[in-house]
């Protein structure tokens, strides 16, 4: 009965990773989807071990663990593909950005040889400020002479 409890245990300590990690935005709900649903699936199973023996003797399996091990593999495939196809779509988007780049850079080069060269005319020069801390000027007192400083 242990092992039971070890899957429904590791099946919550996955599940809280995951709403985790939905909340903080390191994963997206459309990716986070299948996990849960993996993780309470496990739940489940763990909760009602009748449950994989009923369907061992369902689908003909002989093994209980042969049964979950194929359910594993078919999940694993399933997540692979789905992860496939997204590749496939940021594969076609980057290529398409990179055409539609290239195509405005040409562009761009082609305004520039067509157009003639004008002389902008350029801003007087501002005077040179120096790097110095901006610091207040000492107030003075009546005499002309700068009062004493309070720094210590």
């Amino acid at each position: 009965m242990s092992g039971y409890l070890l899957a429904i245990g590791l099946s919550v300590v996955f599940l809280v990773l995951l709403f985790v990690l939905l909340s903080t935005r390191r994963l997206r709900e459309k990716y986070a989807a299948i996990w849960i649903a993996l993780a309470l699936g496990v739940c489940v199973l763990g909760a009602f071990p009748g449950l994989v023996f009923w369907l061992t003797r369902v689908t003909g399996v002989e093994v209980p663990a042969n049964l979950v091990f194929a359910l594993a593999m078919t999940v694993l495939l399933a997540v692979c593909l789905q992860l496939s196809g997204e590749i496939s779509n940021l594969e076609e988007e980057t290529r398409t950005i990179a055409e539609e780049h290239a195509l405005l850079e040409a562009r761009v080069r082609e305004l520039e040889q067509a157009a003639p060269v004008r002389s902008v005319p350029s801003a007087p020069s501002a005077p040179a400020v120096a790097s110095a801390p901006c610091v207040p000027p000492a107030p003075s007192v009546p005499d002309g002479h700068p009062a004493p400083s309070a720094e210590v």
